[in-house]
This record gives structure tokens, sequence and C-alpha cells, in this order.
């Protein structure tokens, strides 16, 4: 038995089996490379699902988290923290957002986002309204109420019923948003780019409609940016490609590099329905996660990451349009979120993507037939060009 197939039979004896896990075993990592525990080496172009936007194991990154550990980790948010206040500043100066809740992740935060939804009509504006409209392929997280605001069976399966108060639309269809906007309806939650859906971009136009609709109804505009937020689309957040501004935003992944770390941000006159008691969380923007945070965005307004993932986003995009491989039906999304739609099968486009792995060149395939591709905003332009190169080999094998 080698190495690899004994650490996957003890997870079998001790992991719930929760994940399909890609045939590799991470030992270590550094930039947009890691290694396997018999040191085969791979490039990362998944970056823990948006999550190591600033490449693994960061040197700056790792030198704040040790003088942290020693100064304050933990006390609980029943204290004032200055790491919490330093983050909130810099967070609020990318975008027109007035306050700040911290919490421990993506699907945390929509939970926020949907309570204060609810709350905020409820409370502040004094009405029944508690109905979230969400859309077709969305994912917004892994909980109960997540769960249904993503809608996807796949998710659901096993989990019945559904949370009450929410209802799913269309994906991009203004017609079925306005049918289905009642007195009832307190938020449109939705994701500019829809990354697990396939790397799906709105139109402005869409967007737009959306923001005019809620406002005429009395009803909040609710944006997810957990995956395609902090400088990954090009701009600090995905709606900033639109004219928009979003009543609640949510964010998580690239926040702490690593570290369990999500926020929900909303206006001063929304934020009135939080009072001390209606929400809280243990964990959630500890001293030591939002001090990382605090330098994760200190570096990517530094060294000008929207910018730089805008710019490599369209390198890599002509890139791979120029294979002109009839396997390419085309590339989707802005930046560094990036989704390749083949027009093979789904057995065949895993069979790619396992190709691919073999490789050693990580990355994801969602929706069946669409490698997305998350790489480092810190990654260099030759290692576009590897993957580049190893994409083409392969799709010319398909061809042949």
């Amino acid at each position: 038995m080698t190495r690899f197939e004994a650490l996957k039979a003890k997870e079998e004896q001790l992991l719930c089996r929760t994940y399909g896990r890609y045939p590799v075993s991470v030992a270590r990592a550094k930039g947009s490379k890691i290694w396997d525990i018999d040191g085969k080496e791979y490039l990362d172009l998944l970056t823990g699902i948006a999550v190591t936007s600033l490449g693994h194991c960061n040197e700056e990154l790792a030198d704040v988290i040790c003088e942290q550990a020693k100064k304050l980790i933990h006390v609980s948010n029943l204290f004032y923290q200055e790491e919490q206040l330093e983050l909130a500043e810099r967070l609020l100066k990318t975008c027109h957002m007035d306050k700040v809740f911290f919490c421990n992740s993506g699907a945390e935060a929509n939970e926020a986002a949907i309570k204060i939804a609810r709350r905020y009509q409820q409370r502040v504006k004094n009405t029944k309204r508690y109905e979230i409209i969400t859309m077709s392929h969305a994912f917004h997280g892994r909980t109960l109420a997540t769960l249904s605001a993503t809608g996807q069976e796949k998710y659901l399966d096993g989990f019945a019923p559904r949370t009450d108060g929410f209802v799913q639309v269309s994906w991009h269809d203004i017609n079925a948003l306005e049918d289905a906007v009642t007195e009832k309806t307190a938020a449109v939650l939705m994701e500019i780019i829809q990354g697990e859906g396939g790397v799906n971009c709105l139109s402005p136009e869409y967007v737009e409609k959306v923001q005019e609709l809620c406002h005429k109804n009395g009803v909040l505009f609710m944006v997810d940016e957990v995956q395609a937020g902090l400088c990954r689309s090009g701009k600090w957040w995905s709606f900033q490609h639109y004219n928009v501004k979003p009543d609640v935003m949510t964010n998580a992944k690239a926040l702490a590099n690593g570290l369990p770390l999500g926020c929900m941000m909303t206006t001063d006159e929304i934020s009135q329905a939080f009072v001390p008691g209606s929400h809280a969380t243990t964990f959630g923007g500890g001293a030591l996660v939002t001090k990382v945070g605090a330098k994760v965005l200190e570096i990517m307004e530094r060294d000008h990451l929207a910018e730089r993932a805008e710019a490599l986003g369209a390198y890599l995009a002509d890139k791979i349009m120029a294979l002109d491989s009839p396997w390419v039906k085309e590339i989707r999304g802005f930046g560094l979120i990036r989704g390749i739609q083949l027009t093979c099968t789904e057995e065949s486009a895993k069979e790619l993507w396992n190709k691919l792995i073999a490789d050693g060149i990580i990355l994801n395939l969602t929706q069946g037939t669409v490698l997305r591709l998350l790489p480092a905003l810190t990654i260099g332009t030759s290692e576009l060009d590897y993957f580049v190169d190893i994409l083409s080999k392969h799709l010319k094998a398909i061809e042949k």
C-alpha cells in the first residue's frame, strides 16, 4: 500500500464522508504551487476555492499571524478590539457601505444578510415582509437557510423540508423576478458572478433593473460577493462593474487568505435592524483573523491587485481562445474568476479534468462541463502560459 492509499484508508475510518476528494494529498504549499506527500508539484489554479488570493504561505501574512498570536487570539465579542476596527475601516473604504458585521464564513455572512433583511423590514419598517428571492444556479452556503436560498436539488437531497421564506426565480429573467415580488418580499439576494453555478455573469441592464425593481417596491437589494469579491473580478467588488449600489453585501473566502473570516456589510439605515442581542457569533472577527484580514487588504491596495487581476484575466482569456479548439465554446467571467465552457459531454469533461490533475494542474470542474479557474491574484504570466500549454496538449489529444 502506498502512502497515499494508506492516508485514504485512514480517512475512511476517521472522517465523515462529506467530500468528493481530488486524487491529491497536499503536504505543503507556497505561492501558486502545492506539493503532495510524495513530493509531486502542482500548479494551483483553485486557491482553496478563491481563498488564498495572495498565494499560499504568504510571508507577510505569516509574520502577522506569528506576532498577533503572541499578543491576542480570542476573547469573544463581549470586548472591544482594535483589530476589528482596523479591518472594518479598510473594508469600508473600498465601497459605499457604512457598517460591518464579522463572522466565520460565507454561509454565515449570508445568514447575517438574510436576518438583517427580515429584521429591518419587520422592526425598522414595521412590515411583515420576510421572503428572500434568489436565482437559479445560485450558491449561498450549506446551512439550512442558505441551502434553501441556494435552491439546487443536489444540495438539498435528504434535508427536506426546505426552510420557509425563500423563493427562487430563473437566472437573468427580469419578468420572472417582477412576478415573484409581493408584499411578502424582504430582499433579493444574488451573485453578480455565479461561481459554483458555472461562472455566469449578469448583464449590466439586468442588474440595474433589479436594483430599480427593489427600490420601487421597498425591497432590499443584496449581493453575495463571497467568491467574486476582494479584487478577484478586476475591481474590489464585482458589483462595481455595474452602475449599482447594493443595500447589503456579503464576503468571506479571500478575506483572511485561508483563516476563517467572513463579513456582512450594509448602510447606516439598514444597520438599525441589528441591536445588542439580535445577532451574534462566538468566534467571528477575533483579533487574530481580523489583524490578518487588515494586512490582506493593505497588500491588495498596495500592490494594485484588482488592476492586476483585470490584466491577467484578459491575458488568460485571450490565450485560451487563441487555441481555437472546437472543445472550447467560450471563456466567461471577469478578472481572475473564469469559466471555460466545454462543448463535450460531462464524461469527456471529467476525463479531461482528471488528465489535467495527473499533469499537475489543480482546477475545478463545475456544472459538469465548466473548468473553473480561480488562481492567486499574485500568479505570474509564465505560470498561466504553462497551464495553457498543458490544456492545449490535452485538447488536441481529444480532437485526434
